[in-house]
């Protein structure tokens, strides 16, 4: 697993608080963290989720959009798919990946300072809070990381407790501590 750049995404940001044009189109892949749903709305990538089972994923996406029509169709996003688990897996998506990312104003701040925290590196929820500007909102960093849907795209898994410690993650500690290690250990070794 490799996941030391994010050069193959571009950011597509909506207007904070607007809702994704539907319908969201959805696949379902494998990465060495699992199984992984891909869901696309006409402008971009709006969500990646891991997990272990492919019910509970699209569970998840159908709570992520409510309301909005979902269609599975592994065939019409097979290109995407595999430009995310090639990513995920080898740091090496052919092409660039569109995102369509939502939230609101102070999420979207968040998320643009979490895409800035170098490979090999954490910060704590304070010190993002601190960065943007609102030492006193660290909660609401906490809650920007966990309303995050784009797993590793947009890396909250960057983000730890202030000693350092890793706390939640919504795709599960173990999969938090194992990108943090994975990158940890690719960034000794393009040091080296």
């Amino acid at each position: 697993m490799k996941t030391r750049s994010l050069p193959n995404f571009k950011y597509n940001f909506r207007a904070p608080g607007s809702q994704v044009e539907g319908p969201i189109r959805s696949a379902i892949g494998r990465t060495v963290l699992g199984q992984l749903i891909v869901g696309r709305s006409s402008r971009g990538i709006c969500a990646i989720f891991l997990g272990d089972d492919a019910r509970a994923l699209q569970e998840q996406l159908a709570a992520a959009f409510p309301g909005v029509e979902l269609q599975t169709d592994q065939a019409a996003l097979a290109r995407e798919l595999g430009q995310v688990v090639a990513f995920i897996d080898k740091d090496n998506a052919e092409g660039v990946i569109d995102l369509d990312i939502g939230g609101t104003l102070f999420q979207q701040k968040v998320w643009h300072a979490l895409c800035g925290i170098p490979v090999g590196k954490t910060r704590s929820y304070a010190d993002v809070a601190h960065d943007l500007g609102v030492p006193e909102a660290v909660r609401a960093v906490a809650g920007a990381c966990a309303a995050n849907v784009l797993a590793i795209a947009i890396p909250c898994h960057r983000v730890v407790r202030g000693d350092g410690s890793i706390s939640g993650y919504r795709w599960g500690i173990e999969r938090k501590r194992a990108l943090l290690d994975g990158e940890a250990a690719e960034a000794v070794e393009l040091a080296a």
